[in-house]
């Protein structure tokens, strides 16, 4: 074990430090986290739909509009984020609004033949939702990398008299036509269908997610990188179009997708925050120790809005006690989940979008199923991470307790 820890330590976590600064990386999660208003708005009005929908109420606003013009636009803002964040942060900021445009201009060219070909209105269609982000990001990586071959390119000479801003108009030009017209010539003139293209390559990693084994790598993954102090937002890129894709086609179409941001968040496993740390803050806040007394008690008021960084950087980040629980729990609770509601259909999948991760449990489990079986799910969820919890968390209490002996003596 000391091996293996030395190892993730030395060798692994340094590295995923390293992508997780990558200032492509960063880009990519700093534009979808810029869009988390839109997100939670659009999870208002999701809920706000509920009395209509299922009381008939007549003369109800039409919720289902707005909510089409929060989260079913979310692709078109990645696409304008992704290049005006990355000039952002290569320091090339003159360029930023004209690489953000050049990106919507070619997402929007990719859609165009998969809206024609289907005949629904433009800002209807579910490209420019959750279910086109994969092409939105695609879009805004093509743009964004252009715009930074061309950052220091220029027409003119330093000593020209010409004005900075027609210079600045000139020297835009290029790269913005080479965006647009290489995206012409692949989409127009040659005929391929990159939209489609695109969701076929990814396409795998949302059907590999909505698998039991793969259900339980991402969230065991989630964990694990989180007792390296490797924050879960590392994989926000890859997963936040997986699980808004998925919830948008619970809500919009009765798909079954049970891995998304509901169910892991909301409805049943992360009570306290990822790990189902809630149990683990209670024992720490009547423990022997005093340290961890002073520690639990202080991480109870985070616990309850599910923000554990205080409890996982002070207790479990590369503690190999209390490592190993965590990765534990995050192998046996999506089991647990699965069974409850794809096997034995016991609980309800989440078909309300509800991305308000920062909602105290059971009341998002309520908000998220509507059920009771719901919120004897989650239990059964919590009650599995306590049993797993406290053994490790008694031999860390006793370690702590003879080290505050020595202390004394």
């Amino acid at each position: 074990m000391k091996n293996i820890i030395h190892w993730l330590e030395k060798d692994f976590s340094p590295k995923m430090t390293k992508i997780n600064n990558n200032v492509w990386v960063v880009t990519l999660k700093d534009s979808i986290m810029q869009l988390l208003p839109f997100i939670l708005l659009g999870s208002v009005f999701c809920m706000l739909t509920i009395p209509g929908d299922v009381f008939h109420i007549q003369n109800y606003p039409d919720f289902w509009v707005l909510f089409g013009w929060t989260m079913g636009m979310l692709s078109l803002l990645i696409s304008f984020l992704i290049p005006f964040n990355l000039m952002e942060k290569k320091r090339m900021r003159k360029q930023r609004f004209i690489a953000g445009c050049t990106s919507l201009i070619t997402f929007l060219m990719i859609i165009t033949p998969q809206v024609v070909k289907d005949k629904t209105i433009g800002f209807s269609h579910d490209a420019l939702g959750a279910g086109g982000m994969f092409v939105a990001i695609v879009a805004g990586v093509f743009t964004g990398y252009i715009m930074g071959l061309f950052g220091k390119f220029s027409f003119f000479k330093e000593e020209s008299v010409i004005p900075d801003f027609v210079r600045a108009w000139f020297d835009s030009m290029l790269p913005i036509a080479t965006v647009i017209v290489s995206t012409w010539l692949v989409v127009n003139v040659i005929g391929i269908d990159l939209y489609n293209l695109i969701l076929k390559i990814f396409m795998p990693l949302a059907s590999i997610m909505e698998t039991p084994w793969g259900f339980v790598l991402i969230i065991f993954l989630y964990c694990f990188l989180y007792t390296m102090g490797i924050s879960s937002w590392v994989l926000t890129p890859v997963t936040k179009p997986i699980l808004l894709a998925a919830i948008t086609a619970n809500v919009t179409s009765g798909a079954h997708n049970i891995v998304t941001s509901e169910t892991i968040y909301s409805a049943y496993m992360w009570v306290g925050g990822i790990g189902c740390t809630m149990p683990l803050v209670f024992m720490l806040a009547f423990s022997k120790s005093a340290k961890l007394k002073a520690l639990g008690r202080a991480c109870i008021a985070p616990a309850i809005f599910n923000i554990n960084e205080p409890v996982v950087f002070g207790a479990i980040a590369w503690n190999p006690i209390m490592m190993l629980p965590m990765w534990i729990i995050g192998i046996i609770l999506p089991i647990i989940v699965w069974v409850g509601t794809k096997i034995i259909a016991f609980a309800p999948i989440p078909k309300i979008v509800f991305d308000m991760w920062y909602a105290p449990f059971p009341i998002s489990t309520w908000i998220t199923t509507g059920a009771i079986s719901g919120i004897i799910l989650m239990l059964i969820c919590f009650t599995a991470a306590t049993l797993i919890w406290y053994p490790f968390f008694k031999a860390y209490e006793k370690q702590e307790l003879t080290k505050e002996t020595e202390i004394l003596k």
